[in-house]
């Protein structure tokens, strides 16, 4: 049944609570993960130890800066699910728009299966969903799970 699941993260405890779930159903199912990470300013902002929502810097943080720090959002879901033993994974690190993207890797694979946080980073863009998990929810060809 999820044979082809897709997290997106962004850094936040809900989308690690997504990779587990996934890696869980993915064992159940025999299937992979997909690891998708689009790298923002604010992102790179809270790995480095900014305050989650915080989106006004002194410098705006360099392209490399965002880049180790998306790095660091995939390697913190790959230690999990070392932890887990789960070896069917892969990562994808795209550039644009994060739901534009989950959901073109997603019809890239052919994924049954789009794990998301509820609300990520973003808190004050959405009350009852992130943006970026309301327009996944809303534009995707496979099943969805947004996670509390």
């Amino acid at each position: 049944m999820f044979r082809q699941i897709i997290v997106g993260l962004d850094g936040s405890e809900k989308a690690k609570k997504g990779a587990r779930v996934a890696f869980d159903l993915a064992r159940q199912y025999s299937g992979s993960v997909t690891l998708v990470h689009v790298p923002h300013a604010e992102t790179a902002a809270y790995v480095f130890d900014a305050v989650a929502g915080y989106h006004a810097a002194i410098s705006s943080p360099s392209f490399d800066d965002i880049e180790k720090a998306g790095q660091k959002v995939l390697n913190d879901a790959l230690q999990i699910a070392e932890d887990l033993g789960f070896e069917a994974v892969k990562t994808h690190m795209p550039h644009g728009d994060a739901a534009t993207e989950i959901l073109l890797h997603a019809d890239e694979i052919g994924a049954d299966l789009i794990v998301t946080g509820r609300r990520g980073l973003s808190g004050i863009s959405s009350f009852v969903l992130g943006s970026t998990t309301q327009r996944v929810n809303h534009l995707a060809k496979c099943a969805c799970l947004s996670m509390v």
